[in-house]
C-alpha cells in the first residue's frame, strides 16, 4: 500500500512537456517571429491584440474553468484603461502645455466644460505608484462587489451573464455623461508621455509591444498557477457539479469571487497596456459591444485553454483588421460568418482542433522528456530517509 502522505509527481509539476513548449512557442511567435516580418505600424497593431489578450486569458478563467459567463469584462478593461490614462493625462496637462486655456494645469476637456480645478479624486493620479495600484486595485474592488452581491445569493448562469451586461451599459452612460470629469463620448486623448519619455513614436510603440509581451506572459504564469493549484481544480469541479462541491463543506461564493477578480485584475492590466500603446481611451471599449467581442476572443481560441485564449484574441482582431482593409464595405458580415462557422465547426475553438489531431502525437514525441521531468518532480516530493542513528548503526 502506497503512502497516502506522499505527493503524486503529475500534481506536484507546473507544467508538462507539452506545456512548456506550448508556452515556447508562443514567445517565439511574440517576441521573435512578429517583429521579424512586421513593420512598427503592424506591430503596434499586434501590441493592440496583445492587450485584449489579457482580457481572453481571465475568460478562460472565469467561464472555461469556473462557468462563470461575463459579458461585462469590458468594465474592467475600461477602468484599468482610464487610469493609466489619467496619470498620462495629468503629466501632459502641465501649465506650460495648457497656458493658452482659461485654467491652465488641468485637462483641456475640463477646461471646455468650464470646470476651474481638479476634481480630487483626480489629484492622487499624479503619482505612477498609486496609479499602477489603483490600475488592479480599483477593478478588483468592483469585481468584488459585483461577485459578493451575485454569487452569494447563488445567482449565476445567463442571470449574471445579463446583469454583467447591464453593468456595462451603465458604465459606458455614467462615463459619457460625465464629461467634464472623464471626457465623455471622445474619452481621453492627446497622451505624449510616460514619466518624460515620449510615447509616441514608433520605437516607443515597439517597446511598448515587448513589454506588453513580457506582462503578457507574468499574467499567464499566474493564470496557470491559479489553474495548477487546489483552487483550480475546485472551480473545476463547481462548474460540473456545483451542488455536490457545496455539500461536501466548501463555500462556492468565495471560489467564484476569487476567480472573478483574478479576471477583473487581468483585463485591467490589458486596458493599460492599450492606453499606452494606442494612445487614448474612450468609453466605446467599455459597453456592451467591446464585451462580447472580448468573449468571441475566448471562444474562438477555446474557452478552455490559456495559450488558444491568447491566439484567439490574436486571429480574431487580424481578421478584422485584414477584412475592414480589403472589404470595407463587408467586412462586418465576413467577420459573422467566420465566428459562426467557429464556434459551430469547432465549439472548442483552435485548442480543441490541437488536442483533437495534434496533441497525441506531440505527446508521443515529448514522451522521454516528459518522463524525465516527472522523475525529478518526484525526486523532489519524495520524503528524505532519516538519517541511522547511532543506536541502529550498531
Amino acid at each position: 500500500m502506497s503512502d497516502v502522505s506522499t505527493p503524486d509527481p503529475r500534481q506536484s509539476r507546473l507544467f508538462t512537456a507539452s506545456e512548456l513548449l506550448g508556452y515556447l512557442v508562443l514567445a517565439a511567435v511574440i517576441f521573435i517571429v512578429l517583429p521579424s516580418v512586421l513593420d512598427a505600424f503592424r506591430l503596434n497593431l499586434f501590441g493592440k491584440y496583445l492587450s485584449y489578450a489579457f482580457v481572453a486569458i481571465g475568460l478562460v478563467l472565469c467561464w472555461g474553468v469556473g462557468g462563470i459567463l461575463s459579458l461585462g469584462q469590458g468594465v474592467f478593461f475600461g477602468l484599468g484603461g482610464y487610469c493609466m490614462a489619467m496619470f498620462l493625462k495629468l503629466e501632459a496637462s502641465t501649465p506650460e502645455n495648457t497656458s493658452i486655456q482659461s485654467t491652465p494645469g488641468i485637462p483641456d476637456f475640463m477646461d471646455w466644460n468650464q470646470l476651474t480645478e481638479l476634481p480630487w479624486w483626480w489629484v492622487p493620479f499624479n503619482s505612477l505608484t498609486f496609479t499602477v495600484v489603483a490600475i488592479v486595485v480599483v477593478p478588483v474592488i468592483l469585481a468584488f462587489i459585483i461577485g459578493f452581491a451575485m454569487f452569494t445569493r447563488r445567482v449565476g448562469g445567463v442571470y449574471f451573464a445579463i446583469i454583467t451586461q447591464a453593468i456595462a451599459a451603465i458604465a459606458t452612460i455614467l462615463i459619457i455623461g460625465q464629461q467634464g470629469f472623464t471626457g465623455g463620448v471622445n474619452g481621453i486623448t492627446d497622451l505624449r508621455t510616460l514619466m518624460g519619455w515620449d510615447i509616441r513614436p514608433d520605437s516607443a510603440k515597439t517597446a511598448l509591444y515587448f513589454v506588453n509581451g513580457v506582462l503578457l506572459f507574468a499574467v499567464l504564469f499566474v493564470a496557470h498557477m491559479i489553474l495548477k493549484s487546489k483552487a483550480g481544480r475546485l472551480m473545476i469541479a463547481i462548474r460540473d457539479r456545483e451542488d455536490r462541491v457545496r455539500f461536501s463543506g466548501y463555500n462556492v461564493a468565495n471560489f467564484k469571487i476569487f476567480v472573478f477578480c483574478a479576471g477583473a485584475a487581468f483585463a485591467a492590466i490589458g486596458g493599460a497596456m492599450f492606453t499606452l500603446q494606442v494612445g487614448f481611451i474612450s468609453p466605446t471599449l467599455v459597453g456592451i459591444v467591446p464585451s462580447i467581442y472580448m468573449v468571441i476572443f475566448c471562444a474562438v481560441g477555446g474557452r478552455l485553454s490559456l495559450l488558444g485564449a491568447v491566439y484567439g484574441a490574436l486571429l480574431v482582431n487580424w481578421a478584422q483588421t485584414t477584412f475592414s482593409e480589403s472589404f470595407p464595405e463587408l467586412w462586418l458580415l465576413a467577420m459573422g460568418a467566420l465566428f459562426i462557422a467557429v464556434v459551430m465547426a469547432f465549439p472548442l475553438g483552435l485548442a480543441g482542433l490541437y488536442d483533437d489531431y495534434l496533441k497525441r502525437h506531440i505527446d508521443r514525441l515529448l514522451a522521454p522528456v516528459d518522463r524525465m521531468m516527472m522523475r525529478r518532480a518526484a525526486r523532489k516530493t519524495s520524503p528524505k530517509a532519516p538519517a541511522p542513528t547511532a543506536q541502529a548503526a550498531e
